[in-house]
């Protein structure tokens, strides 16, 4: 059950609130558990999808990262976890025919990979997300090729496997040169309101990726989690006409939290703790705000920006959620989150359906996003062209 603030107990709402996205922009995994490690939750954002553009024959194709802002129909692929398996499925929906109504001429189809590939046998690439470098694996030509196929234009699929991980860049890490010194912390008995994690999937997502360090993040844009509350999102559907609900895995979180007192009651949160009160409590550091991109407009069902009211989400947080000095041009939803090193020790820990959730540290003022910087150019502050939004 949740826990009112006030101190009452009310019912268990029920909704998913733990969320994946094993390829990076393509559509959402919930989950009812999973484990918190230093990369994010296991299978977050181990793949990518790169286009692969050649203007000569001779020379080395060019690869043109994928991401649902940029590429809308990323929006038509489905995927979901066969933990007995050891695979996921991704399943491409056609858009409806211009003509008519129903799916297109070819209707779904579906392509199974396993959440971790044998390497041995796949290429190494090197690849780039906003600056930030990896060596990732090409994935197989069949699995390419159905891609490709979905897409009308050549299509590789790349995996991050454990161990290796791109660079925090910016003010993003808890440690970061750029950190936010000039924020003065509030108590956490002033701040402290419980919440409960609900959702929905198996507490299988544990394995190999616990034993990773914390020297990066995977094809997540900017840190491991991302935290949101659900009153916020309900106030972006409070925004829209009657009978239109805003899409919560639009925002693209990997924790939804229900209990806040107020909408972007976020915007102050330091530290959130879960299960705070036993001998396994873990902390989630927030660091810096999600700053929003026309992401949030697509429709899942077209593949492509929004018509009416759909495409105006953007639009409606640019009223008033333009709020963090930053990135002042652009709207605020949601903390970026890192896994708090305790005692010199970055344990893990499984999180799930009923536990207890405390905002331990507030800030007196909201953070402040730094632009990105290369680590050996501290000097220059380097603003990548396709810079903000989380995808």
């Amino acid at each position: 059950m949740n826990f009112d603030p006030r101190g009452g107990a009310q019912d268990n709402l029920g909704k998913p609130t733990l969320y994946i996205y094993p390829i990076k922009s393509l559509r959402a995994v919930p989950l009812p558990q999973s484990v918190l490690t230093p990369t994010g939750f296991p299978y977050d954002r181990r793949f990518m999808l790169f286009k692969v553009e050649s203007d000569n024959p001779q020379s080395q194709p060019k690869l043109t990262k994928m991401t649902v802002t940029f590429f809308a129909q990323m929006g038509l692929f489905m995927q979901e976890i066969d933990i007995a398996q050891r695979l996921f499925k991704v399943t491409y929906t056609p858009p409806p025919l211009a003509t008519g109504s129903g799916a297109g001429k070819d209707g779904p189809r579906t392509v199974e990979i396993p959440l971790e590939p044998d390497t041995d046998a796949l290429e190494t690439i090197d690849v780039s997300l906003h600056g930030s470098e990896a060596k990732a694996m090409r994935m197989g030509q069949a699995i390419n090729d159905w891609f490709s196929s979905c897409f009308g234009w050549d299509v590789i699929l790349v995996y991050l496997p454990p161990g290796n991980t791109r660079k925090v860049l910016g003010n993003l890490a808890p440690n970061s040169v750029h950190g936010n010194k000039n924020q003065k912390a509030i108590g956490a008995s002033q701040s402290s309101w419980f919440s409960t994690l609900k959702s929905y999937v198996p507490n299988v997502l544990q394995d190999d990726e616990v034993k990773e360090n914390n020297e990066g993040i995977t094809f997540a844009d900017c840190a491991p989690y991302l935290v949101i509350t659900q009153e916020s999102i309900d106030d972006v559907t409070g925004r829209l006409v009657e009978g239109i609900q805003a899409d919560v895995t639009k925002f693209r979180p990997n924790i939804v939290l229900e209990g806040a007192t107020s909408a972007y009651e976020e915007d102050f949160w330091g530290v959130i703790s879960i299960l705070p009160e036993s001998d396994h409590s873990m902390d989630i550091v927030l660091t810096q705000n999600c700053i929003r991109c026309q992401s949030l407009d697509i429709d899942y069902t077209t593949g492509a920006f929004g018509k009416g009211e759909e495409g105006t989400v953007l639009k409606k947080l640019m009223r008033d959620r333009r709020v963090d000095q930053g990135k002042k041009y652009s709207p605020v939803f949601g903390r970026y989150g890192f896994l708090a090193d305790k005692n010199g020790s970055l344990a893990t820990q499984t999180v799930k359906i009923g536990d207890e959730v405390r905002v331990s540290k507030k800030n007196e003022d909201r953070t402040r996003f730094c632009t990105y910087f290369r680590s050996h150019m501290l000097a220059s502050l380097i603003v990548p062209a396709d810079w903000p939004g989380l995808m």
